[in-house]
């Protein structure tokens, strides 16, 4: 493993009970950090902490982040905590069902837009004022493949993904002046358990068809996420920020 010095730092990870975020949170501990998980299942929490405990303290929070209330307490008590927030991972997010737009269930539609897209904001906000304070901070948003190119039978979910590129595009250059560097990455498949359960929801020619786009012609791993995430979560990153950093085997080269 590349060592990132992460050490002494603060690091808030949504969806941190799994997936990607476990990924992450594993990282960040590694490279030294204290990492503060947040999910909406104590027993994913619970579990993720177990697992997660040998490498250093974990600190985890059932948090909603399609509530804006319950998401500015949390982020309150983390700093009240640790005395600082230097890094946001947004990492929590639902796929929803693959379904032709004439018949999209407008339940769904607003869930999606509620966890990936508001979710991603309430977070986004609830961090500033620690960072504004101490004229530091990294945040990285994890958007999708879908949000750049649009995925068929699937618009809440490419939607709400390409709000999250734009979101991190106005973020970087407003707080750039502060210290504030702010970044998303795309995924494309990637071996996660909510790969696995949109599996359920998706024909197989749809999951062969993703996969076929994928040049190095397999899905990706958390682990390959969480690298290129500490990294961006980092003092190395220093001149980068408002950018889109793909994760898609080269799928995408723009």
């Amino acid at each position: 493993m590349n060592q990132i010095d992460l050490k002494g730092r603060v690091a808030i990870v949504t969806g941190g009970a799994a997936g990607i975020g476990l990924a992450c949170a594993r990282r960040f501990l590694e490279s030294g950090a204290q990492v503060s998980l947040w999910d909406l299942s104590r027993e994913s929490l619970d579990q993720a902490k177990a697992e997660l405990q040998p490498l250093g303290p974990v600190d985890t929070r059932q948090v909603d982040v399609a509530d804006a209330q319950n998401v500015r307490q949390a982020a309150g008590a983390v700093a009240a905590q640790f005395g600082r927030i230097d890094a946001l991972v947004n990492s929590a997010g639902v796929s929803g069902r693959f379904v032709a737009t004439a018949d999209y269930p407008l339940e769904d539609w607003q869930r999606q837009l509620d966890v990936n897209l508001s979710g991603t904001f309430y977070c986004c906000q609830a961090v500033l004022a620690p960072m504004l304070e101490r004229g530091y901070g990294r945040i990285v948003n994890v958007s999708s493949m879908a949000g750049k190119e649009g995925n068929p039978f699937a618009v809440a979910y490419s939607s709400a993904k390409a709000g999250v590129i734009g979101m991190t595009k106005s973020l970087g250059k407003e707080l750039a002046p502060a210290g504030i560097l702010v970044n998303c990455v795309t995924p494309t498949i990637f071996n996660t358990p909510m790969h696995q359960r949109t599996r359920v929801n998706m024909a197989p020619e749809q999951l062969a068809a993703l996969k076929a786009k994928i040049p190095l012609g397999r899905i990706g791993e958390p682990h390959e996420a969480a690298a290129l995430i500490a990294w961006l979560c980092s003092e190395d990153c220093s001149f980068s920020t408002g950018a889109v950093f793909d994760l898609s085997g080269g799928r995408a080269t723009y």
